[in-house]
């Protein structure tokens, strides 16, 4: 009867427990990654919802809708080819003003300063409203589309999210 274990029976044990460790901990590492990413996509959507939500409320019930930062912002003015800010009368008319930023989204109302609308650690990529419908004496119901593209997180845990939504006026343009 054997009362030990040899050198090579230990060494081979200790090299079989290394190797499943070394495969185990690979697998840990992954679920954190993947629960990192699934952390930041959530933080992205729930923001950028809440974003594209309050925004589009806000110009259903709204009017004279003005692309671009050209001309006078209260007058209604078409925007086929798309620009970074959009403004329009709200339905208490007070000129309401979206625009990018640097990478958020930013809201003026009326004559105060623009405030930030998207949470810090979101990065707003690109930002485009085209208007169409808006320009007097056309027969098409104005209506904005916005199309947002964004990112959270850095490296391995970035996570990109593109966003886009049609917003018709409520109001029957008659």
């Amino acid at each position: 009867m054997k009362k030990g274990f040899t050198l090579i029976e230990l060494m081979t044990a200790v090299s079989i427990f290394a190797i499943v460790m070394v495969i185990s901990m690979g697998s840990i590492i992954g679920i954190f990654d993947a629960n990192r990413k699934s952390r930041a996509l959530k933080a992205v959507m729930g923001n950028l919802n809440l974003t594209i939500e309050s925004m589009s409320k806000e110009m259903r019930f709204g009017r004279n809708y003005h692309c671009g930062s050209s001309g006078q912002p209260t007058s209604p003015q078409n925007c086929p080819s798309g620009d970074t800010s959009v403004s329009f009368l709200s339905s208490e008319d007070e000129q309401i003003t979206y625009r990018l930023s640097g990478q958020s989204i930013e809201k003026k109302t009326g004559t105060g300063d623009y405030i930030a609308v998207t949470a810090p650690e979101i990065a707003v990529d690109s930002l485009d409203f085209f208007t169409l419908g808006a320009g007097a004496g056309d027969a098409v119901q104005p209506k904005v589309l916005m199309k947002i593209k964004a990112h959270a997180g850095s490296n391995r845990g970035r996570t990109d999210m593109t966003l886009q939504t049609l917003v018709s006026q409520r109001v029957p343009d008659l």
